[in-house]
């Protein structure tokens, strides 16, 4: 993210702004990028007086809004089948798994799936698309797609912004003994997030199945531990690897 903020610096702010909108948009039409990654790196180039933070914002939020609806129209004109070739195309991302619990997240939420989307990396990306393959009523897509897009696009920069002034402040009169020990208890704090985050992520892995009954076929689709997904027939067992 360093490098990233390091290439954004040495655009114009205009060019900047327009980067933001367009990854950001991209990425919400279903395409993975790494719009996240470009909202943070600018809003800290915001905190250095690089660029303006009211503008990332904005540009942040007009991408998110645009390309949502875009990947809305989108994936209500082309429905699951679309959803099925960007699953081939993109399997880390959105294969049948994540499908899976993206879907899973509309059927308990419904339309605040897309609110709330907005600030997880997978559902930002199928939110649009998932939608409109899901007929989701355009009206309430659209407030609850402009609703997340504009508190996860202004909070997220003026977040940063606001700590990007107080470190640079605090990092004024710190000493290098202190520096050293501020890096690692970052380190520290997220090598102990990041290693309960897989903890979790295997304990719900091998805690079951996600459980997705397909409509067609009545075949159901099983994602085991290891994430890939073995689609089983009615009446017969899964056969997990390493069984005989």
């Amino acid at each position: 993210m360093i490098d990233v903020q390091h290439w954004l610096s040495a655009l114009p702010p205009g060019v900047v702004y327009l980067l933001v909108a367009g990854v950001i948009g991209v990425e919400s039409m279903g395409v993975p990028l790494p719009g996240e990654i470009v909202l943070v790196s600018s809003a800290l180039l915001a905190a250095t007086g690089v660029v303006e933070p009211e503008w990332v914002a904005s540009a942040a939020a007009f991408g998110a809004i645009v390309g949502d609806s875009v990947g809305y129209a989108v994936g209500r004109r082309g429905g699951r089948p679309l959803l099925a070739r960007l699953g081939r195309r993109f399997p880390k991302h959105l294969g049948p798994a994540q499908l899976a619990r993206a879907e899973q997240s509309f059927a308990r939420h419904g339309v605040w799936a897309v609110f709330f989307g907005r600030f997880v990396a997978l559902l930002r990306i199928l939110a649009g698309p998932l939608a409109g393959a899901l007929h989701v009523p355009y009206r309430r897509f659209l407030v609850a797609n402009a609703a997340g897009g504009l508190v996860w696009a202004f909070g997220t920069t003026y977040l940063l912004y606001s700590v990007g002034r107080a470190a640079e402040h605090w990092l004024k009169d710190i000493s290098w003994a202190g520096l050293v020990l501020a890096v690692l208890a970052g380190l520290g704090s997220t090598w102990w997030l990041r290693r309960r985050a897989h903890r979790i992520e295997s304990a719900d892995g091998a805690s079951g199945v996600a459980e997705v009954e397909m409509a067609s076929g009545g075949q159901s689709v099983e994602v085991a531990s290891g994430g890939q997904p073995a689609v089983v027939a009615p009446g017969v067992e899964p056969t997990h690897r390493g069984e005989h």
